[in-house]
């Protein structure tokens, strides 16, 4: 080990803390008398310190960890509690429609009348369902165009009505409150004097 300015340097990789001090200083130690062996163990009294505080941290680094992990996990099943709970209301409330169609195949196939108002009343039953889930029909035919909620299908030449208006709904569409489930489907006016 090369002396600078009458101090040694110590490479830090040959330092052993939990036993001896290096060769060298050793020897050096041994020759500064009492004042030499007293540093020595001030450092390891630092060293044991340094050691418990690394240990705490790690051990509360590993419990918050665990508690972040277990938020997720709690995050999660709570999640899919909330979505079956919700799925659970819909069911319920599309039910009725569901006994009613099941009553309305029970009927004789000679009563078509009969057959077809109850068919009329399950239809209801059903508008009913969606509306207090808070579904809502989105207006087609006669609107203007809307590329928002409207999917065009096929345009139709036709002078009877404005350029972009919906002329024939296919398929009706639908929103909840302010989200799409599904556009309508739709046949558009293309009117070339307008």
């Amino acid at each position: 080990m090369g002396k600078t300015n009458g101090k040694s340097k110590v490479d830090p990789e040959a330092l052993d803390l939990d036993h001896e001090l290096p060769p060298a200083e050793a020897d050096e130690a041994e020759g500064a008398g009492p004042q030499a062996v007293a540093k020595p163990a001030a450092d390891s009294s630092e060293l044991q310190k340094l050691r418990s505080e690394r240990d705490t941290l790690l051990d509360r680094l590993a419990r918050l960890q665990a508690e972040f992990e277990n938020a997720r996990k709690r995050a999660a099943r709570e999640q899919q509690e909330f979505r079956d709970f919700a799925t659970a209301d819909a069911i319920k409330a599309l039910l009725p429609a569901l006994d009613s169609f099941e009553r309305a195949l029970q009927a004789p196939a000679n009563q078509q009348n009969e057959f077809r108002n109850g068919v009329e009343l399950i239809y209801k039953q059903m508008q009913d369902a969606l509306t207090k889930l808070g579904v809502q029909i989105i207006l087609a035919k006669g609107q203007q165009f809307d590329p928002r909620v409207h999917e065009a299908i096929e345009m139709v030449e036709t002078t009877e009505v404005p350029d972009h208006q919906v002329v024939d709904e296919l398929q009706r569409g639908y929103k909840l409150k302010d989200r799409l489930l599904r556009p309508a489907m739709v046949k558009v006016a293309q009117n070339s004097k307008h």
